[in-house]
């Protein structure tokens, strides 16, 4: 298995968010099914250094290695584990594949075949004092909650790590004004002695769109054509009808957006009032005139803060690969106070496990 490939040029001056040199990092870490780097971003913050990336999409790979300097490897099933350098902390943000298996002997073997099964080998192999995992909060429910205890079995009983009861996470409680909820999995390593962990509490704060808004008019390309918009109402009515309430959204200034998902839906449950545009000559081949009503997109950056992405993070995609990267990301701040809870927890174990901070 070759290297990871850092910039070309070798310039972390360069690069947003660079690793950490191994004499100022704190605990070291993996970040699997990687991403765009939401974990990463938010561990590093932490002092955390990363010494392993893993993302097939060649898309992702290229928002990632922008960002962070570095290439992350592809497809995790090509990995062996013991080829994944040590670390303090795995963390993933994985599919929740199908578990052809699952509930029927609740262990290991459920889980082959599956993405899961790749972060338990490694777990097995490697041995990291804690791992973070996420997901759609469907897991809690996948196959009448069989999925979830085969994972708990797996983690608990045969790779021997505490883990809590996992925990709905919502991203729009930890500073970012999304409708978004995860479930967060924690655990760690029995010798460790650690036998409690709290998950976050609500920040308090409250964030509105107003607050990640483009702070200068945006480009005629992200509203809506007329025809469209004409179009989308017909759907919601058609949908009213039959009493399903389906159809587009309006997000205004002092709300909160709803889940920013993949696909054209994804945008139009999100879609905003902006009547700044002042230039509305068509930027696109779309059908008919740009709406007089203001009503646009969000814009990918827009997306990104509702990631809890910094301005500085960059975007070297298309619009398109850039609405599904952080549609799949996690949110950074909600991650970010885990992991800090979980540096916390560690701090206080029975045998020292992470250096305090400086």
């Amino acid at each position: 298995m070759k290297h990871q490939e850092h910039s070309e040029n070798g310039d972390e001056s360069e690069i947003p968010f660079p690793p950490h040199s191994k004499s100022k990092a704190r605990f070291t870490f993996v970040d699997l099914f990687a991403g765009v780097g939401g974990f990463r971003l938010a561990l590093q913050e932490l002092s955390g250094r990363c010494t392993f990336s893993c993302e097939w999409d060649p898309w992702a790979q290229k928002t990632y290695q922008a960002n962070y300097g570095e290439m992350p490897f592809g497809d995790i099933r090509e990995i062996e584990a013991s080829a994944v350098p040590d670390h303090d902390f795995l963390c993933a943000g994985f599919p929740c594949q199908a578990f052809s298996q699952a509930g029927r002997r609740l262990g290991f073997d459920d889980t082959r075949g599956t993405l899961f099964f790749d972060i338990a080998r490694i777990l097995k192999a490697k041995r990291p004092k804690a791992f973070f995992l996420e997901n759609v909060k469907g897991l809690l429910s996948h196959r009448g909650g069989q999925t979830l205890a085969t994972i708990l079995s797996v983690l608990r009983d045969e790779l021997g790590y505490f883990v809590p009861t996992p925990k709905i996470i919502k991203a729009e409680d930890h500073g970012v004004p999304q409708k978004r909820a995860r479930v967060f999995l924690v655990g760690f390593r029995e010798d460790l002695a650690i036998k409690d962990f709290a998950y976050p509490e609500p920040s308090g704060i409250s964030v509105v769109f107003a607050d990640i808004k483009e702070e200068e008019p945006v480009s005629a390309r992200y509203y809506l054509s007329a025809p469209y918009l004409a179009s989308l109402r017909a759907h919601r009515s058609r949908h009213e009808g039959k009493g399903n309430g389906f159809g587009f959204e309006i997000i205004r200034d002092d709300e909160v957006a709803n889940t920013i998902v993949i696909g054209g839906m994804g945008r139009e449950r999100n879609l905003v009032l902006d009547p700044r545009l002042k230039d509305f000559t068509p930027v696109t081949n779309i059908k008919g005139e740009v709406n007089r009503e203001g009503i646009r997109r969000m814009t990918p950056r827009e997306w990104a803060r509702l990631q809890g992405y910094p301005d500085e993070f960059c975007i070297p995609v298309s619009d398109t690969q850039a609405y599904k990267q952080f549609a799949n990301s996690v949110a950074v701040p909600a991650i970010k106070t885990t992991a800090e809870r979980m540096l916390e927890t560690l701090l206080q174990a029975k045998s020292p496990a992470i250096p305090s901070a400086a």
